[in-house]
């Protein structure tokens, strides 16, 4: 079945009780045993719940993964995925990831004595370099927040089975319509779902989903253990948001290429990142692994430009934090996304205090430029 259809029809599809077409919401938290030690297969919600089954198999199909495991936020998944790790393992970790994704690593699992380390995994080599005994696990994102770097997969997963490592990636910014890193060799692939796989953002939610039986007994025993597992009425906003995926990121696609091309023409950026640009450093291996270039653009806004201005005078973007839906939201990384992650790092990384992130939205694009242009006029000291 092609992803299309996948999307519509994968995991659980319908109810094989009543013929619904769409799996009901199960609002319970228990369920009734017939004897000592005999259930239908559920006892207890946080354990296994139909609709959130429903949902997480339609994940692993999605990914082309051994099982899938939903949870109450993106960070709830990251969480849970380094949770298969122990005092003294190390992480290396891409150099500008997601500022949640930094902080709970520095802030939180640092005191539990697990060491990270940040790399450029866009080059291979310095990754190589990297890899010591304590090392465990690369977590990759491909293209990373909010500067674009392309990661090659593959190679990545390579290297990481030859030292005996696991290959994590974060696939939220292109979906499993768009990258499918399981295929190209990862062991564990997260998502922030509120994202475009919700695509609404009127919801929280994280997937993982991992390629092996091993792995998925373990994140099942974290998932249950500790209790952060997604609720069925969100999971049942997930599975209809994800029917829709395939047309929202064919629009997505489109609208940030035209989008793109417009702020890489005006007088008042100085540089774009975007990884459907041929200049664009890993173009020809997101290329090679992803079916398109996804619907983030950041671009560096010129010093002569007023930066509090410029957010001011948006009237149909919207300026606030997340992404990935059917609405246009723009946000300034070092101040919210990336504030968590120290100036000193910011700057070396390249995320800079006039760098703006866009997730383009569904909206009319000719609507989006006009928005855009007026505001960088306002903008203008």
């Amino acid at each position: 079945m092609k992803i299309e259809s996948l999307l519509i029809h994968g995991g659980i599809d319908g109810d094989r009780h009543t013929g619904a077409v769409n799996v009901p919401i199960y609002q319970t938290s228990t369920y009734r045993q017939s004897e000592l030690g005999v259930h239908s297969g559920y006892e207890y919600s946080r354990t296994g719940n139909p609709t959130r089954e429903a949902l997480e198999k339609l994940m692993a199909d999605l990914e082309k993964g051994h099982a899938g495991f939903a949870f109450a936020s993106g960070m709830a998944a990251i969480t849970a995925v380094l949770m298969l790790f122990k005092s003294g393992d190390k992480i290396l970790i891409s150099n500008n990831v997601y500022g949640g994704s930094f902080r709970v690593l520095d802030k939180v699992f640092s005191s539990y004595n697990m060491k990270y380390e940040l790399v450029d995994t866009s080059d291979i080599g310095e990754v190589e370099k990297s890899i010591s005994e304590d090392v465990k696990a690369i977590f990759i994102e491909t293209p990373t927040n909010p500067l674009m770097t392309i990661t090659d997969i593959g190679k990545i997963a390579e290297t990481a089975k030859r030292n005996g490592l696991l290959t994590i990636v974060d696939n939220t910014f292109m979906t499993p319509y768009l990258q499918r890193p399981i295929e190209h060799g990862a062991d564990i692939v997260v998502h922030s779902a509120t994202k475009y796989l919700g695509g609404h953002s009127d919801l929280i939610a994280g997937l993982a989903v991992v390629n092996s039986q091993e792995l998925a007994e373990r994140l099942h025993f974290i998932q249950n253990s500790t209790g952060g597992v997604l609720n069925p009425f969100d999971s049942f906003l997930l599975i209809r948001g994800i029917k829709t995926l395939s047309v929202r990121m064919d629009r997505h696609n489109e609208n940030t290429r035209y989008i793109a091309e417009f702020l890489k023409n005006h007088p008042g950026v100085e540089k774009v990142y975007y990884p459907g640009f041929a200049e664009h450093k890993g173009y020809e291996v997101q290329g090679k692994q992803a079916d398109g270039a996804g619907g983030m653009i950041s671009f560096v806004l010129k010093e002569s430009f007023d930066i509090n201005g410029f957010f001011k005078a948006l009237k149909v973007v919207t300026l606030a934090e997340s992404l990935g839906g059917v609405e246009s939201l723009i946000s300034h990384p070092a101040s919210m996304t990336h504030a968590s992650i120290p100036s000193e790092i910011r700057q070396k990384v390249g995320i800079e205090d006039n760098l703006i992130r866009l997730s383009v939205g569904i909206e009319n694009r000719q609507d989006l430029t006009e928005d855009i242009d007026n505001a960088l006029k306002e903008a203008r000291r």
